[in-house]
């Protein structure tokens, strides 16, 4: 027994820490994979290296230069940002968070627009049938349905339809296609029954909301860190503005 006890002891030593240690390895190589993954397809609204860096904010911009490839956007290392001068590190690690984000797909407000035209892009509401909807939606692949409540009619929408959102080519008001795809587009939606609300969504001239939006290339905007630093931030640029008219007044 006193044998057999002492020859158990060592196999377990043994394999247990070869077990670990696989693991370990395993979850590096991993990790390393992530930063180092494919390169995906520009999108039409997101078509250059430009207009990805211009997108993101924090005048990241001022960079389009050094990262003119869009192969190289999304194999550069941190290292090698390190070297073309992209200070300080917040900003290497804002900049490889965003091309993860979009290697992802996570493209953000208005990164899966099909119709875009010179950096802007038309959204409109549109009143389809339910039985429409069901046979060409596309983006979550489910059998959506419809309910009795939904074919009696709204004030805003007529018996058996839906208002819902499409990216048209710039110009277009209506439709053309018998069948199209029903696409969901990011923080984009449909609120008091047929008005399009969204972040950075413009009103298009004539237009009464419900009519149509349309969303346009921009220069993201710097944040000032997280909730504390912004309180901060606020109430400095209000105490030098109330400093500042106390010492213009005659």
């Amino acid at each position: 027994m006193a044998t057999g006890k002492s020859a158990l002891k060592p196999l377990l030593s043994f394999r247990l820490p070869g077990l670990l240690q696989t693991s370990h390895r395993c979850v590096r190589y991993l990790h390393k994979a992530v930063r180092r993954g494919f390169v995906p397809s520009p999108t039409p609204f997101v078509p250059d290296t430009k207009t990805f860096l211009a997108l993101i904010g924090r005048n990241m911009s001022q960079y389009s230069d050094k990262l003119s490839s869009w192969e190289q956007l999304f194999t550069i290392s941190s290292q090698e940002l390190r070297e073309l001068g992209v200070e300080p590190a917040r900003q290497r690690r804002y900049l490889l968070r965003w091309v993860d984000k979009f290697r992802r797909g996570e493209y953000g407000v208005g990164g899966n627009l099909d119709h875009v035209t010179d950096g802007v892009a038309e959204l409109r509401a549109v009143e389809v049938p339910r039985e429409q909807i069901r046979a060409t939606d596309t983006t979550t692949g489910r059998d959506t349905g419809t309910h009795s409540f939904s074919l009696a009619g709204t004030a805003t929408t007529s018996p058996g339809s839906k208002w819902v959102i499409v990216n048209l080519p710039v110009g277009e008001t209506e439709v053309k296609e018998n069948t199209f795809s029903i696409k969901k587009y990011s923080e984009i939606k449909l609120h008091r029954g047929n008005k399009i609300k969204g972040p950075y969504v413009e009103l298009l001239p004539g237009a009464n909301g419900s009519a149509g939006e349309k969303l346009r290339v921009q220069e993201g905007r710097k944040i000032d860190g997280g909730e504390r630093r912004r309180r901060t931030l606020s109430a400095s640029k209000t105490t030098n503005c109330g400093v500042e008219e106390t010492m213009n007044k005659p």
